[in-house]
């Protein structure tokens, strides 16, 4: 398992040059945004405006904080997407774009490249001990706010995360504590050549 404090995330511009990403994690490590396996990232959205395309990349997105956004994927009915709503899954090569309802959100975000990796996303709400799967190749758990230890060992603050392999042979892990998290699981669908 692998702690991945806030205060190390790395902040980048937006491929659009639109605003800043914050990374998370990236696979390969040290990979660019044009040749990543697997990417989690946040990002503020100040203003309405197109989404960064991102040919052969499946999305989902979630908002963290602010009032939400409406977001537009091609010719589709736009979508509002709140904090308390459900993680949304588009894919990152259609043209999309945000409406914001009141002011600037902060979205997190997991991209995954379609024919070599898959995701999942759900939002976790912690108060006490859970026991959570350790589904595919990669699970990451992101706290979204208060303080969330991950078996008995390490503690999270908001907007630290954990990142246990699914080849570390735990086929579940315990969390503990109280507050907001999100889990994204990770499956390689094919060998990285």
């Amino acid at each position: 398992m692998k702690i991945l404090r806030a205060s190390d995330h790395r902040r980048m511009p937006w491929k659009n040059g639109g605003g800043v990403t914050t990374e998370i994690a990236v696979a390969p490590p040290g990979a660019s945004v044009g040749n990543f396996d697997w990417r989690i990232s946040m990002a503020t959205v100040a203003a309405d405006g197109p989404f960064s395309r991102f040919e052969g990349i499946d999305r989902t997105l979630t908002v963290l904080s602010g009032e939400g956004l409406d977001l537009t994927v091609e010719s589709e009915t736009p979508v509002r997407l709140t904090p308390a709503g459900k993680p949304h899954p588009f894919p990152g090569d259609m043209a999309a774009s945000a409406k914001l309802i009141a002011g600037p959100v902060t979205d997190f975000n997991v991209m995954t490249r379609r024919g070599r990796w898959t995701h999942s996303v759900d939002n976790l709400t912690i108060d006490g001990t859970q026991v959570l799967p350790v589904v595919g190749n990669v699970c990451i758990i992101f706290c979204r706010s208060g303080q969330i230890t991950i078996d008995k060992l390490s503690v999270l603050y908001a907007h630290d995360a954990a990142l246990i392999e699914g080849s570390a042979g735990a086929p579940e892990i315990a969390v503990s504590g109280s507050g907001e998290a999100i889990i994204v699981h990770l499956s390689q669908t094919l060998s990285a050549e």
